[in-house]
């Protein structure tokens, strides 16, 4: 499987589990760019959120 990456509109590009931030208080798991805080859709970042630094 490739490695998944996300184009923020913010123009950052999501690759590891450091670039997003949990959204808290939700009982489903919500997640948001780190840099400004636009919403991920959830599919991938289940997927980056496992990607670690090679």
């Amino acid at each position: 499987m490739s490695p998944a990456t996300h184009r923020c509109t913010c123009g950052a590009t999501l690759r590891y589990k450091q670039d997003l931030q949990k959204e808290e208080g939700h009982t489903t798991r919500t997640w948001k760019c780190r840099d400004c805080g636009t919403p991920v859709p959830g599919q991938v970042a289940e997927r980056i959120k496992h990607q670690h630094p090679s």
